[in-house]
Protein backbone atom coordinates (compact mmCIF):
# COMPACT_ATOMS: atom_id res chain seq x y z
CA UNK A 1 0.00 0.00 0.00
CA UNK A 2 1.34 3.24 -0.90
CA UNK A 3 1.30 6.55 0.80
CA UNK A 4 -1.02 8.43 -1.66
CA UNK A 5 -3.56 5.06 -0.36
CA UNK A 6 -7.01 6.34 0.44
CA UNK A 7 -8.94 6.01 3.83
CA UNK A 8 -12.30 4.30 3.62
CA UNK A 9 -14.27 3.63 6.56
CA UNK A 10 -16.33 0.42 6.09
CA UNK A 11 -19.70 0.22 8.06
CA UNK A 12 -20.00 -2.75 9.66
CA UNK A 13 -18.84 -4.34 13.00
CA UNK A 14 -19.45 -8.22 11.60
CA UNK A 15 -15.65 -9.21 11.84
CA UNK A 16 -16.36 -11.90 8.83
CA UNK A 17 -17.96 -9.76 6.90
CA UNK A 18 -14.71 -7.16 7.27
CA UNK A 19 -12.51 -9.91 6.81
CA UNK A 20 -13.77 -10.96 3.08
CA UNK A 21 -14.52 -7.10 2.29
CA UNK A 22 -10.80 -6.59 3.03
CA UNK A 23 -9.58 -9.63 0.89
CA UNK A 24 -12.07 -8.44 -1.97
CA UNK A 25 -10.66 -4.87 -2.38
CA UNK A 26 -6.72 -6.11 -1.60
CA UNK A 27 -6.07 -5.00 -5.49
CA UNK A 28 -6.94 -1.60 -4.72
CA UNK A 29 -4.66 1.36 -3.30
CA UNK A 30 -6.97 1.58 0.09
CA UNK A 31 -6.60 1.81 3.87
CA UNK A 32 -10.04 0.11 4.67
CA UNK A 33 -10.85 0.97 8.52
CA UNK A 34 -13.63 -0.77 10.66
CA UNK A 35 -16.21 1.93 12.03
CA UNK A 36 -15.91 0.98 15.59
CA UNK A 37 -12.20 1.37 15.22
CA UNK A 38 -12.89 5.26 14.75
CA UNK A 39 -15.81 5.16 17.47
CA UNK A 40 -18.69 4.83 15.19
CA UNK A 41 -21.91 2.99 16.29
CA UNK A 42 -23.98 1.00 13.97
CA UNK A 43 -26.56 2.30 12.04
CA UNK A 44 -30.33 1.28 12.75
CA UNK A 45 -31.50 -0.40 9.87
CA UNK A 46 -34.78 0.93 9.11
CA UNK A 47 -34.94 0.22 5.39
CA UNK A 48 -37.01 -2.19 3.25
CA UNK A 49 -34.40 -3.12 0.61
CA UNK A 50 -30.58 -4.19 0.85
CA UNK A 51 -29.94 -1.25 -1.11
CA UNK A 52 -31.51 1.28 0.96
CA UNK A 53 -30.06 -0.34 4.53
CA UNK A 54 -26.85 -0.31 2.69
CA UNK A 55 -26.92 3.39 1.79
CA UNK A 56 -28.12 4.55 5.45
CA UNK A 57 -24.99 2.46 6.93
CA UNK A 58 -22.72 4.04 4.42
CA UNK A 59 -23.98 7.53 4.76
CA UNK A 60 -23.76 6.90 8.76
CA UNK A 61 -20.43 6.15 8.92
CA UNK A 62 -19.06 8.64 6.25
CA UNK A 63 -21.29 11.33 8.28
CA UNK A 64 -19.27 10.26 12.23
CA UNK A 65 -15.83 10.85 10.35
CA UNK A 66 -15.84 12.52 7.36
CA UNK A 67 -14.20 9.73 5.66
CA UNK A 68 -15.44 8.08 2.69
CA UNK A 69 -17.52 4.59 3.30
CA UNK A 70 -18.08 1.53 2.39
CA UNK A 71 -21.42 -0.56 3.56
CA UNK A 72 -23.00 -3.61 2.51
CA UNK A 73 -26.14 -5.14 3.04
CA UNK A 74 -26.97 -8.71 2.40
CA UNK A 75 -28.96 -11.54 3.68
CA UNK A 76 -31.05 -14.76 2.35
CA UNK A 77 -34.19 -14.94 0.93
CA UNK A 78 -36.13 -18.32 0.58
CA UNK A 79 -38.55 -18.86 -1.83
CA UNK A 80 -40.93 -21.12 -0.07
CA UNK A 81 -40.86 -18.28 2.96
CA UNK A 82 -41.60 -15.79 0.89
CA UNK A 83 -38.79 -14.16 0.58
CA UNK A 84 -37.97 -14.28 4.22
CA UNK A 85 -35.60 -13.84 6.46
CA UNK A 86 -34.30 -11.19 3.77
CA UNK A 87 -33.60 -7.84 5.18
CA UNK A 88 -34.32 -9.43 8.94
CA UNK A 89 -31.78 -12.22 8.12
CA UNK A 90 -29.17 -11.25 10.79
CA UNK A 91 -32.39 -10.19 13.78
CA UNK A 92 -34.63 -13.60 12.39
CA UNK A 93 -35.13 -15.33 15.95
CA UNK A 94 -34.62 -12.09 17.04
CA UNK A 95 -32.92 -8.38 17.56
CA UNK A 96 -29.99 -9.82 19.25
CA UNK A 97 -30.28 -13.33 18.07
CA UNK A 98 -26.74 -15.34 17.58
CA UNK A 99 -25.72 -17.25 14.33
CA UNK A 100 -27.13 -20.13 16.06
CA UNK A 101 -30.09 -19.07 16.54
CA UNK A 102 -30.96 -17.46 13.67
CA UNK A 103 -30.32 -20.80 11.98
CA UNK A 104 -32.40 -22.80 14.07
CA UNK A 105 -35.19 -20.85 13.55
CA UNK A 106 -34.92 -20.93 10.09
CA UNK A 107 -34.38 -25.00 9.89
CA UNK A 108 -37.59 -24.72 12.15
CA UNK A 109 -39.66 -23.25 9.60
CA UNK A 110 -38.99 -25.41 7.18
CA UNK A 111 -39.38 -28.33 8.96
CA UNK A 112 -42.14 -29.67 6.58
CA UNK A 113 -40.49 -28.30 3.33
CA UNK A 114 -39.57 -31.01 1.02
CA UNK A 115 -35.79 -31.24 -0.73
CA UNK A 116 -37.59 -29.63 -4.29
CA UNK A 117 -38.72 -26.96 -2.12
CA UNK A 118 -36.10 -25.54 -0.07
CA UNK A 119 -34.33 -22.95 -2.82
CA UNK A 120 -32.63 -19.97 -1.64
CA UNK A 121 -30.79 -17.26 -2.81
CA UNK A 122 -27.88 -14.59 -0.66
CA UNK A 123 -28.36 -11.30 -2.44
CA UNK A 124 -25.36 -8.71 -1.60
CA UNK A 125 -26.13 -4.55 -2.27
CA UNK A 126 -22.48 -3.37 -1.62
CA UNK A 127 -21.97 0.38 -1.76
CA UNK A 128 -19.42 3.61 -1.62
CA UNK A 129 -20.13 7.08 -0.68
CA UNK A 130 -17.74 9.67 -0.62
CA UNK A 131 -19.25 12.15 1.57
CA UNK A 132 -22.15 12.18 3.81
CA UNK A 133 -23.92 14.66 1.17
CA UNK A 134 -23.20 12.12 -2.30
CA UNK A 135 -25.72 12.79 -4.68
CA UNK A 136 -24.06 9.82 -6.93
CA UNK A 137 -23.35 6.69 -4.81
CA UNK A 138 -21.46 4.01 -6.36
CA UNK A 139 -23.68 0.94 -6.12
CA UNK A 140 -23.15 -3.03 -7.15
CA UNK A 141 -24.85 -6.26 -6.38
CA UNK A 142 -24.46 -10.13 -6.36
CA UNK A 143 -26.51 -12.97 -6.13
CA UNK A 144 -25.86 -16.51 -5.03
CA UNK A 145 -28.28 -19.02 -6.06
CA UNK A 146 -28.34 -22.62 -3.70
CA UNK A 147 -30.31 -24.62 -1.56
CA UNK A 148 -30.98 -24.82 2.44
CA UNK A 149 -30.15 -28.05 3.98
CA UNK A 150 -31.77 -29.97 6.81
CA UNK A 151 -28.96 -29.95 8.78
CA UNK A 152 -25.75 -28.14 9.41
CA UNK A 153 -22.36 -28.95 7.37
CA UNK A 154 -18.99 -27.47 7.56
CA UNK A 155 -17.21 -25.30 10.31
CA UNK A 156 -16.09 -22.02 8.11
CA UNK A 157 -17.97 -18.41 7.29
CA UNK A 158 -20.49 -17.28 9.65
CA UNK A 159 -24.64 -16.73 9.59
CA UNK A 160 -26.08 -19.07 7.69
CA UNK A 161 -23.65 -20.80 5.80
CA UNK A 162 -23.62 -24.21 6.88
CA UNK A 163 -26.89 -25.14 5.54
CA UNK A 164 -26.75 -23.16 2.30
CA UNK A 165 -25.48 -25.45 0.02
CA UNK A 166 -24.01 -24.43 -3.28
CA UNK A 167 -25.04 -26.79 -6.17
CA UNK A 168 -22.20 -26.05 -8.83
CA UNK A 169 -19.81 -26.90 -6.05
CA UNK A 170 -21.72 -29.62 -3.59
CA UNK A 171 -20.15 -27.84 -0.76
CA UNK A 172 -21.68 -25.79 1.41
CA UNK A 173 -20.65 -21.83 1.82
CA UNK A 174 -19.06 -23.38 5.49
CA UNK A 175 -16.85 -26.05 3.40
CA UNK A 176 -15.28 -23.61 1.48
CA UNK A 177 -11.91 -21.83 2.12
CA UNK A 178 -12.49 -17.86 1.71
CA UNK A 179 -10.68 -17.70 -1.68
CA UNK A 180 -13.16 -20.36 -2.88
CA UNK A 181 -16.24 -18.72 -1.25
CA UNK A 182 -14.83 -15.12 -2.69
CA UNK A 183 -15.15 -16.36 -6.32
CA UNK A 184 -18.80 -17.33 -5.99
CA UNK A 185 -20.45 -15.86 -2.81
CA UNK A 186 -23.05 -12.75 -3.52
CA UNK A 187 -20.58 -10.35 -1.61
CA UNK A 188 -17.47 -11.79 -4.02
CA UNK A 189 -19.85 -10.82 -7.03
CA UNK A 190 -21.35 -7.39 -5.36
CA UNK A 191 -17.67 -5.99 -4.19
CA UNK A 192 -15.60 -7.09 -7.19
CA UNK A 193 -18.40 -4.96 -9.47
CA UNK A 194 -17.88 -2.28 -7.05
CA UNK A 195 -13.99 -2.68 -6.82
CA UNK A 196 -14.41 -2.10 -10.73
CA UNK A 197 -16.22 1.43 -10.38
CA UNK A 198 -13.71 2.82 -7.47
CA UNK A 199 -10.79 1.92 -10.22
CA UNK A 200 -12.98 3.43 -13.19
CA UNK A 201 -13.38 0.69 -14.89
CA UNK A 202 -15.95 -0.98 -16.58
CA UNK A 203 -13.58 -4.74 -18.46
CA UNK A 204 -15.03 -7.32 -15.89
CA UNK A 205 -12.14 -8.88 -13.68
CA UNK A 206 -11.21 -12.52 -13.91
Amino acid sequence: MTAAARKIVIASDNRGKIAEIRQLLAALEIEVVPQSVLGIRSAPETGSTFQENALIKAFHASAGTGLPAIADDSGLEVAVLGGRPGVRSARFAGGSATDEENIDKLLSDLDSASARSRDARFCCVAVYVDSPGDAEPLIAEGIWNGRILEARRGSGGFGYDPVFFDPESAKTAAEMDGEEKNRVSHRGQAFRALALLLAGRREPVA
